[in-house]
């Protein structure tokens, strides 16, 4: 299936010069959004992989059905002050601002390999951010998973050390 036909488009949005890649037509489609979660899962249970990490918010829409299909604790990474429990956290910059995010203490566990899971591959701060949330917490980062990647705002570059999957680039 091409996935690409199930991404829109969406100009100068959240502010201007941005074009935002807007993932609701796929999930609006439950044969774009199941395929979506398959091609992860096809991957990913082939991978030494003991977790789902999914970032907040669109990552965990694509985390979620994966962790559940694979049999496979999810952990959330959400933004600063939103998970109840004692949380680490990791402050980081990303294409138009800065933000906090965190996981809770016993998200990840020592020697656990991960796979973190978003929607959009940008300029890999979030991304980053996670990962070094996982490292922290004495976790592996198996591969970063991603469905979108705009390959020009060259995010691999600050992502050199992690192995990256993404089902479209742009």
């Amino acid at each position: 299936m091409d996935l690409k036909k199930h991404i829109r488009d969406i100009p100068n949005f959240p502010k201007p010069g941005i074009l935002f890649k807007d993932i609701t037509p796929l999930l609006k489609d439950p044969d774009a959004f199941a395929c979506t979660i398959d091609m992860l899962a096809e991957r990913y249970t082939r991978m030494d992989v003991d977790a789902v990490l999914g970032i907040d918010a669109r990552g965990f829409l694509f985390a979620a059905p994966l962790a559940y299909k694979m049999r496979k604790p999810l952990v959330p990474v959400r933004k600063h002050g939103k998970l109840p429990f004692n949380t680490k956290s990791v402050k980081y910059e990303f294409e138009y601002g800065d933000n906090v995010i965190e996981v809770h203490v016993d998200g990840v566990i020592p020697g656990q390999r991960v796979v973190i899971v978003d929607d959009l591959l940008a300029t890999g701060g979030t991304l980053a951010a996670s990962a070094r949330l996982v490292e922290e917490s004495g976790g592996v980062v198996a591969e970063l998973a991603v469905v979108v990647e705009l390959s020009f705002l060259k995010g691999r570059d600050r992502l050199k050390s992690y192995s990256i999957h993404s089902l479209m680039q742009y």
